[in-house]
């Protein structure tokens, strides 16, 4: 239980990806881009203390060092001026022609050997920018049918990639984002129990760890505040990505709380009161503005997100925790559902 005389104090971040064009699979971009300097000039103006970054996010992927140093270096001079640090940095590998068939269990070792050089030389950006968390989203790991790869063999080559990231630099740890399906139909680890028993079986367990996104625990049919108790008894909970779902269809990346408000409350009180952030864990989004918005509005989604947590932290805070541990020593559940209800409606007494 979070200590109520000292409670944390969130720290919030996004990747500059949240602000975008507006294009979708189905239609062309509906917005103006917004220059790349005027989305990081844009976070503290939103409340947002930390940037996600994909590798290319901060210079592109085909640069050699000396001008990829010069890149970071000027990416680095926007954020010391903005008062901003670097939350997660994560290769971005499910772009590239050359991870059609996936990066690391790719059946082409020219295609793997391409993804572990690009995924070591994002842990030098990382070390670069001053940031030791390191996402793995791995998301053509996986086949359109089952029969094109050995299951087997992939996961360990997923291992060994890890491994190997691990290895390249003695600081760095790794996050694990686990998504059960999308680009690819099936995905190999699609769930944040997979991800972690894999971490257990890497060379440094102590920096393996896992990012975890609601959207993704509901695409996979489980609940987002479990998936985050079960990673957070395993002290291996080190990011979220909060957003909000409608169902079991492609992933949606809403507003926080904005279809499930019970759903949104249960993961704020999950972390709350298991101490996640006292330890400088960001509070991170990844959500999506309405096609419909415009330029002008289109980074309301990020602002609504984060004003949804903070009010949702508040009915965390004030509900009666010791009638809570009271109804849960009696079973008295139907009483203890209608408490959580009234105080989300702000009728509590």
């Amino acid at each position: 239980m979070a200590n109520p005389t000292h409670p944390t104090q969130y720290r919030f971040s996004f990747g500059p990806w949240n602000i975008s064009t507006g294009a979708d699979p189905f239609g062309p971009p509906v917005r103006s881009e917004l220059p790349f300097a005027d989305k990081l000039r844009s976070y503290k103006k939103l409340g947002f203390d930390a940037v996600q970054f994909h590798d290319d996010d901060i210079v592109p992927a085909d640069l050699d060092w000396n001008a990829t140093q010069k890149g970071v270096a000027a990416v680095q001079s926007i954020l010391d001026g903005e008062g901003l640090f670097v939350e997660i940095v994560a290769p971005r590998l499910w772009e590239d022609a050359r991870t059609i068939d996936g990066a690391f269990t790719s059946n082409s070792p020219s295609d793997r050997r391409y993804a572990l050089d690009r995924s070591k030389r994002c842990v030098d950006i990382a070390r670069a920018i001053g940031c030791k968390n390191y996402v793995l989203w791995l998301a053509r790991e996986g086949t359109y049918i089952r029969e094109a790869k050995d299951a087997k063999t992939a996961i360990g080559r997923i291992a060994d990639a890890w491994n190997a990231v691990l290895e390249h630099d003695p600081e760095i740890r790794v996050l694990g984002e686990a998504k059960p399906n999308e680009p690819m139909d099936q995905a190999y680890l699609p769930t944040v129990g997979h991800m972690i028993g894999l971490a257990y079986k890497t060379v440094d367990p102590d920096r393996s760890g896992v990012l975890i996104e609601s959207a993704h625990s509901l695409l996979a049919g489980l609940d987002p505040a479990d998936d985050m108790a079960y990673a957070l008894y395993h002290n291996k909970l080190w990011s979220v990505h909060l957003n909000d779902q409608n169902g079991l269809k492609y992933d949606q990346d809403k507003v926080f709380g904005s279809v499930d408000l019970r759903r949104a409350f249960n993961q704020v009180w999950t972390l709350e009161t298991n101490g996640y952030g006292k330890n400088g864990e960001c509070v991170g989004l990844d959500v999506k503005a309405m096609r419909t918005t415009t330029l002008e509005e289109s980074t309301f989604h990020l602002s609504h997100s984060k004003t949804m947590f903070l009010r949702l932290l508040d009915v965390v805070r004030s509900i009666d925790h010791k009638r809570v541990e009271t109804l849960r020593a009696e079973r008295r559940y139907e009483q203890l559902e209608m408490l959580v209800l009234e105080t989300l409606l702000g009728r509590s007494k």
